[in-house]
């Protein structure tokens, strides 16, 4: 064995590459179980998503080895390199991806069939790591703050335009590690003041709406009346908040559900809210048409089969749900609840315990690096991995709307499996040269 060679074998963080393997295993034998019926003639079926998962894992294997070899400092040097090449597949894709289901999220290339947005986490997180780090770069003044703002923002934007709005809504994790470096926590106030708001804009009416926020300013001005007395800039900022806060609600939030959002967005959202969905976003052309809402349907049947699980679940491969079919898309956005049917509370236990050890351990990595730009990739990968583990498990027991986001590492796709494999891989290549300065 060369030097190079014993160094990295000497140095890979054993832990995560353990919890990476656990993770695709689980995610092999889950999706196996989805399909497999007494009828098959075989186990090894080309023509089965569990063959064509492991083909792809073969792929993510010998990528990670190739990442495994190549100099870390090689990651730093193509990030801008391959972010802009993510972004001019990205533009293509807007014009020239193929449709599925929906969405045109997909680039035909040969015989070969990819999804660009899955790839360019990659290549966002590279360069935006490799951005923040630059010691050019000084992330309290706004001007920095605004284009490392842009470098998640623009990917986000374009996926929107692929009518892909699952895979865009990732890109937002990127500010998680924006806070990492000293994002005001005014922009986290502000975040979930409007998530807060446009709830309330959807669960109240809206004349209700306006007295309660107005009902709450005339609070506000009996608790300041002192600030407010003194200081002009209190009364401008008061007013303002109370300004934006019925703007937004009144106008902003009934504009664009009615006139930008489809209806099956519509839909999803009011199924997490457990309302029908209200007759004004029903009159118009395209509108979602009250004759049972979708994904309250897919949600129902994912629920069913976690909770029929019990403690201990129902055995491998003896899933009712997955049998028959009952669940929607189980093999990709609902494969959790194929877990929760044949392994209980016990299995679906386990693997959030699973995720969350990675997610711990990819902090540590990443908190123990010498170089910003390899502390910073780390976070990134972990901010993504977080989305995607909280959104996805928060979508089958519907606490959180359809969007159609996978469970990392678990869910069938091979796009989806190769980009987080290469996430992972290239921290565990940076960390080997931890104590290299890397820029």
């Amino acid at each position: 064995m060369s030097t190079q060679k014993r160094y990295i074998a000497t140095n890979i963080d054993g832990i995560t590459l353990i919890l990476y393997l656990a993770l695709v295993s689980i995610g092999l034998l889950s999706v196996f179980s989805v399909e497999y019926r007494s009828t098959d003639t075989g186990i090894f079926l080309m023509e089965k998503s569990f063959m064509k998962q492991l083909v792809w894992f073969g792929v993510a294997i010998l990528a990670g080895l190739v990442i495994l070899f190549t100099d870390s400092k090689f990651f730093s040097s193509i990030a801008y390199l391959s972010y802009t090449i993510g972004i001019i597949l990205l533009i293509v894709t807007v014009f020239a991806g193929s449709e599925t289901k929906g969405s045109h999220s997909w680039l035909n290339i040969g015989g070969f069939k990819f999804q660009p947005g899955e790839l360019c986490k990659i290549f966002t997180a590279l360069a935006l790591s490799r951005f923040l780090a630059s010691p050019e770069t000084n992330f309290q003044t706004l001007k920095h703050r605004l284009f490392a703002s842009a470098l998640a923002l623009v990917p986000c934007f374009l996926i929107i335009l692929q009518n892909e709005t699952g895979l865009a809504l990732v890109y937002i994790s990127f500010f998680l590690v924006m806070y990492r470096m000293g994002l005001p926590n005014l922009v986290l106030i502000i975040g979930f003041s409007a998530i807060a708001l446009t709830l309330a804009t959807l669960l109240i009416d809206t004349q209700t709406l306006f007295y309660i926020l107005t009902g709450l300013a005339i609070l506000f001005i009996i608790l300041l009346r002192k600030q407010l007395k003194k200081y002009w800039s209190t009364r401008i900022i008061l007013l303002s908040v109370w300004g934006i806060a019925i703007v937004f609600s009144q106008i902003a939030v009934p504009y664009v559900f009615k006139n930008l959002m489809k209806g099956y967005q519509i839909d999803r959202i009011y199924s997490m809210l457990g309302r029908e969905v209200p007759d004004e976003f029903l009159s118009e052309e395209g509108r979602v048409e009250r004759k049972g809402n979708v994904s309250d349907y897919n949600v129902t049947q994912s629920k069913i089969a976690i909770g029929s699980g019990g403690l201990w679940g129902k055995g491998f491969l003896n899933g009712t749900s997955t049998k028959n079919d009952f669940v929607p898309e189980q093999n990709t956005d609902f494969i959790f609840c194929a877990i929760g049917e044949q392994f209980g509370f016990w299995g679906t236990a386990t693997v959030i315990l699973i995720y969350l050890s990675l997610l711990l351990r990819i902090i540590y990595v990443a908190e123990r690096q010498r170089s910003i730009f390899s502390c910073l990739y780390g976070y990134c990968v972990a901010a993504i991995l977080f989305f995607h583990f909280a959104i996805n498990i928060s979508m089958t027991i519907g606490l959180a709307p359809v969007i159609g986001i996978t469970l990392p590492l678990i869910s069938y796709g091979g796009t989806s499996l190769l980009s987080f494999s290469m996430l992972i891989f290239i921290l565990i290549r940076l960390d080997a040269d931890r104590q290299v300065m890397i820029r």
